[in-house]
């Protein structure tokens, strides 16, 4: 057999990887069913289906066997944690290597299952191992290389050191006992049969990793995977049924125990199960679509939303994101109906981000919560939009313009498209260069102007030139002259020097703010015919119109 590290070239392991996949399923099949049951029966059809494939890669598969991994042609086909894996289970008993040839599909699987599953259940002080079990099978088509587990270190010890270590060890014991006042209740250890031989520092350590990780198990989850894997091999109705009976009951109780990764988890599941199971009938396939649509819906987010409120430890971030990545795009209006009635800053701080991903994943949800009849879902979502810089929701922020909202929610929206910044933004906001709030007048303009939007030169200059604007407080007027000049560039400098100099008609109707602002227009402008103009009325009588083209004057160099 070739040595995979001795080539640059890899081998495609996707028949291998599926074939050991079918086998771990078939494991656990075989551990729970009887073999007269749909499921097993199922499991090992599945395994038999997955070696032809495997047979057109090679003549004899040779699985090299690692602590946690097995290998196929220098590949890793297969890798578990410790504590459930395959190759940990045959590499703690000797197993180097697993080699099979055509022909074991057939009845020698089956006992090679069975073989696997009695050792993986032997008591510690068994006289059997897998190795004497595997060499009981005489197996034809399943060979396999092995290594005594006894380490190289080790040496019997002699008959004389023994009785020392003996005599030595129960002399200590007694000492300490009768050093030690007795307390009733406590354990002696020469109540017991002291033990010749101790674990070593290694072995604890082993133990006490082990019993740690068997008490951090998620058995929640466990019984899920098991179900589901139930529900997918199982294509009668009635177990079907009642398998989302019961997970349609346990999904209230994992919300109000906080457990949100784990409904997330629940959610994936169900979508995946929705496109694989086989013979899914319809009434199925409605209920598992439908379970993120219910948990989506405004009564359920309610509850969701109150019980964080009311709960005194928060799930996590990324808990919290997990569950609403598998919400409906529903969902969202209804979380930004609730966000201003929550009391805890922090829970409000927690959903800010959720939210935000589910905007992010549904932007089209956003724009349909713009519509909505509640002023302050309205509100929220316009600053959702123009946080996340969402292009899709520019029509639904424009409409927002031209309706009878209030000037401050306009005002938002116009700070909204300007994050946005797209051109079609652009479009919307030249709606409102005329609007009926000055306040969102001038944010417009400052928007426009800053932007360089010459498609809104039109509007802006009509404005500029018309009388409305004369009634108008000053800082509304320095805000259009200073868009006017960004926008117009030298071709300005026809209309605003008359507003500047004035001659003739303009001489007695120009008043000095009028002036002022198209000094700091022309300042914007900064041509040499600009400067020229701000030059020639340095000196004029007006203070308000001095200092402004003085000002104007050192920004444009």
């Amino acid at each position: 057999m070739t040595d995979a590290g001795a080539t640059d070239w890899k081998v495609d392991a996707a028949p291998v990887l599926s074939l050991l996949q079918a086998f771990l399923k078939a494991l656990r099949a075989a551990q729970l069913y009887l073999p007269n049951n749909p499921v097993y029966q199922t499991a090992i059809q599945n395994v038999l289906k997955a070696f032809p494939a495997v047979w057109e890669l090679t003549d004899r598969l040779h699985l090299v066997v690692l602590e946690t991994e097995l290998k196929w042609e220098g590949q890793v086909v297969l890798s578990q944690p410790r504590n459930e894996a395959l190759a940990w289970l045959l590499f703690k008993d000797g197993v180097r290597s697993l080699e099979l040839a055509p022909g074991a599909e057939g009845e020698e699987l089956v006992r090679l299952l069975q073989v696997i599953n009695r050792a993986r259940n032997l008591p510690p002080d068994a006289e059997d191992d897998l190795l004497t079990l595997l060499w009981e099978q005489d197996f034809q088509f399943v060979k396999y290389d092995f290594i005594e587990p006894a380490t190289d270190d080790q040496r019997p010890l002699a008959p004389e050191e023994e009785r020392e270590s003996v005599t030595v060890t129960r002399q200590e014991i007694e000492e300490e006992a009768e050093a030690e006042p007795e307390t009733p209740g406590i354990v002696r250890l020469e109540d017991f049969d002291s033990t010749l031989y101790f674990l070593d520092e290694k072995d604890i350590e082993y133990l006490r990793a082990e019993i740690d990780q068997e008490y951090q198990q998620d058995l929640r989850t466990n019984t899920l995977t098991i179900l589901f894997d139930i529900f997918e091999l199982q294509p009668f109705p009635a177990v079907r049924a009642e398998i989302l009976s019961i997970i349609e009951n346990f999904i209230p109780y994992l919300l109000g125990t906080g457990d949100f990764r784990v409904v997330a988890q629940i959610l994936r599941d169900l979508r995946v199960i929705t496109e694989r199971a086989r013979e899914l009938l319809p009434e199925h396939q409605v209920a598992l679509r439908e379970l993120p649509a219910r948990l989506s819906e405004p009564d359920a987010i309610a509850q969701l939303l109150q019980a964080l409120d009311e709960s005194s430890e928060l799930p996590s971030q990324q808990q919290l994101g997990d569950l609403f990545r598998e919400l409906r795009a529903e969902a969202l209006e209804a979380i930004l109906d609730w966000l201003p009635r929550l009391h805890a800053e922090s829970v409000r701080e927690l959903l800010g981000t959720a939210v935000q991903r589910i905007a992010a994943a549904h932007p089209d949800a956003v724009a349909k919560a713009l519509g909505s009849e509640n002023p302050e879902i309205v509100r929220a979502t316009v600053q959702l939009a123009g946080r996340l810089k969402l292009p899709p929701t520019v029509p639904a922020l424009g409409g927002l313009l031209i309706g009878d909202a209030p000037g401050d929610l306009k005002v938002a929206v116009v700070e909204a498209l300007a994050a946005i910044g797209t051109p079609s933004a652009m479009q919307q906001l030249e709606r409102a260069v005329t609007d009926a709030h000055r306040d969102v007048r001038v944010a417009t303009v400052r928007v426009l102007g800053a932007r360089r939007h010459r498609a809104a030169l039109q509007p802006v200059e009509a404005v500029v030139l018309g009388r409305d604007l004369r009634s108008a407080d000053l800082s509304e007027k320095t805000a259009f002259f200073e868009a006017y000049g960004l926008l117009a560039g030298p071709e300005g400098v026809r209309h605003l020097t008359p507003m500047l100099v004035p001659t003739g008609l303009f001489k007695k109707k120009s008043d000095p703010e009028i002036r002022a602002c198209a000094a700091m227009a022309l300042g914007k402008i900064g041509t040499p015919g600009a400067r020229a103009v701000l030059e020639a009325a340095i000196q004029d009588k007006d203070p308000l119109v001095r200092n402004a083209v003085g000002r104007a004057l050192q920004g444009g160099r």
